[in-house]
């Protein structure tokens, strides 16, 4: 099953696959359990590791293009 549009998969502690709109995640801890906090303040634990989910993030963001916008901002910073 492929994921559904505009989300990245993660995994709950117990194995539980399950998909999460990133634009909702504000804070992501690593100590040693990966912990993500979302923008209403909700937590939750998962197996996937900080480095993982902060690649899918990335992906999600270039898919979306806020990567282009945040790179043009910065390029007309430098001017």
């Amino acid at each position: 099953m492929s994921p559904p549009t505009l989300m990245i998969s993660l995994t709950r502690l117990n194995g539980d696959k399950f998909y999460f709109n990133p634009i909702y995640i504000e804070r992501i801890h690593c100590n040693p359990d990966t912990t993500i906090t979302t923008t209403q303040g909700k937590s939750f634990v998962v197996k996937d590791s900080g480095e993982a989910v902060i690649k899918d993030l990335k992906r999600f963001y270039r898919e979306i293009g806020l990567v282009r916008i945040v790179n043009k901002a910065g390029d007309e910073d430098e001017k």
